[in-house]
């Protein structure tokens, strides 16, 4: 329904009210909502999920078609683009669906569950030309981002090592069963928080070349891992080393860490901090050790929930479909080089076992 637009202007795109569909109307599907619907010439026009309490509420307050078959809303829906919100087990066919009617695409993290349904997406997204997105919000964070910019620059010379992390307390004891304790729907801390870590380090310095080992540990958990470590090798001899444990109740919350190691310098950075050790002074850092935070390095949005990076993601994913770029942040093809590390993780542990 869609195809007659995909010949306008860059002027029409930019001016004319775009129309989004959300699948799964869960956390993130009704934080993109919210999103989406605060930024300019943007309306979220349907929503599909299983629940039909929530579709009937939506339908009621705030006026929008609803459906509890994503292939129905699709076909029968007058839509720009979508944002699958759902289990990782349905990402797949959903985004394979949207693309091939022409869709815009986003999609929350992991792209799938196999690196090799990633790479059949990534493949599609770029022969139908439509703009595709994934979830990994942690790229559009400013220290993270200045953390980039600096190793791009060459400004800490060669990378060496990197390290990186994330613990927190999301399961402490035995939970009820939910789709995230079920392997098969994409529940776990491999798919759900180590994604994360890996895709935070292939944004730093690029995806390894080899995983040496790996061990996925069940802690709380009956039927999926709590805990993931691996080592990594990278080209020109940099190794890797990864943490999660989300079964860590040491900290308040969920935090991500990234050390690396240079041949002129270090650099560590969470979402709140950058600290970077200079062997020479570079741009506005000094020789030594420098002390910078997310007030000073992450850009101003719109419209902000729960945090500025949730917004940088959804507004840029919306100005490459106006601009007509797929050239951003969070492909489906950076995606794949993700999943193609969990694919790795996951063979070295079977392989240990």
């Amino acid at each position: 329904m869609a195809n007659d637009r995909w010949n306008e202007s860059q002027s029409e795109r930019a001016s004319r009210l775009m129309r989004i569909g959300i699948v799964g109307a869960g956390k993130m599907g009704l934080s993109h909502y919210a999103i989406a619907n605060a930024l300019p010439n943007a309306s979220v026009a349907a929503v599909c999920d299983t629940s039909r309490y929530i579709l009937s509420v939506l339908r009621k307050y705030a006026g929008i078609e609803t459906h509890t078959s994503y292939e129905e809303m699709i076909d029968q829906t007058r839509l720009d683009c979508i944002f699958i919100a759902t289990p990782t087990s349905m990402h797949f066919e959903c985004a394979k669906h949207a693309l091939e009617r022409d869709l815009h695409v986003f999609v929350e993290k992991p792209l799938t569950l196999s690196a090799s349904e990633s790479r059949t997406l990534a493949d599609l997204a770029a022969q139908r030309g439509r703009v595709n997105m994934v979830g990994f919000h942690n790229r559009y964070i400013g220290t993270f981002r200045e953390a980039r910019r600096l190793l791009e620059a060459g400004a800490l010379g060669r990378v060496t090592s990197i390290h990186g992390s994330a613990i927190g307390p999301v399961v402490v004891k035995q939970q009820a069963s939910t789709w995230r304790s079920r392997k098969a729907e994409g529940g776990g801390c491999l798919h759900d928080y180590a994604c994360h870590v890996v895709d935070l380090m292939n944004f730093l310095v690029g995806p390894p070349t080899k995983v040496f080992k790996a061990r996925m540990q069940s802690i709380f958990s009956r039927n999926v891992e709590d805990a993931v470590s691996a080592e990594f090798e990278y080209r020109g001899g940099a190794v890797g080393t990864l943490e999660t444990n989300w079964s860590d109740d040491s900290v308040r919350k969920m935090t991500t860490k990234i050390n690396i190691q240079c041949t002129n310098g270090e650099l560590a950075v969470d979402r709140q901090e950058l600290k970077v050790r200079c062997g020479t002074a570079f741009d506005v850092y000094q020789e030594g050790w420098n002390t910078r935070w997310i007030t000073d390095l992450q850009e101003g949005v719109a419209f902000y929930l729960r945090g500025e990076e949730y917004t940088a993601q959804v507004a840029a994913f919306l100005s490459s479909i106006r601009s007509g770029s797929v050239v951003h942040e969070n492909s489906f093809a950076s995606a794949y080089e993700t999943d193609r590390v969990l694919d790795l993780i996951a063979r070295a542990d079977q392989a240990a076992a």
